[in-house]
């Protein structure tokens, strides 16, 4: 007769091999997880490319700036601003220089504005002036003045060479 089942410790020896083969089997599947995940990542697997696609943007809040031809991604911010931004598009601009650091113009219509004072302006910001003046930030630097973000340049570098020293056309599209 087997006197390990009777026993108080058969019986404690028994549920920690249930318990034993639990936490292995959990592990597994965690592990199997982390593969599968891995693998939406690409080959790499790297976490680089996991900080890729974390910040990837849906479609509906990517759009084009072109100047000349220099095309520059933009991330369209997720305000109410940005988005009747985006039903004007495409649009071609002549754009004004101003102070060294920006490009403006007035749109033929007035969107609905949140403004705020960022206290930093960045190279590559996209913003709205009161209700209708877009306006192309190329330099970093502080203001104490009010803006609507509308959204940023993803990779800004080259732009202050694209937009020049004075006025210059840019086409903002979805495509």
């Amino acid at each position: 007769m087997d006197m390990s089942r009777n026993s108080p410790h058969g019986r404690q020896y028994h549920v920690r091999g249930w318990w034993a083969s639990r936490g292995l089997g959990f592990v597994c599947g965690l592990l199997v997880l982390a593969g599968c995940e891995a693998a939406q990542f690409g080959a790499s697997g790297s976490p680089a490319a996991a900080a890729e696609m974390a910040t990837v943007k849906p479609e509906e809040f990517r759009m084009w700036m072109t100047v000349g031809e220099r095309r520059f991604a933009l991330t369209l911010a997720d305000n109410e601003t940005a988005r009747a931004f985006a039903e004007l598009l495409p649009l071609t601009l002549d754009m004004a220089e101003l102070n060294g650091n920006e490009k403006y113009a007035d749109l033929s219509e007035s969107l609905p504005t949140e403004a705020s004072r960022p206290g930093t302006i960045r190279n590559g910001d996209l913003m709205l002036y009161g209700s209708n003046t877009l306006v192309v930030f190329y330099l970093t630097f502080s203001s104490s003045y009010a803006y609507t973000p509308l959204g940023r340049v993803d990779d800004p570098a080259g732009l202050a060479e694209a937009l020049g020293r004075a006025g210059v056309r840019v086409v903002f599209s979805v495509d």
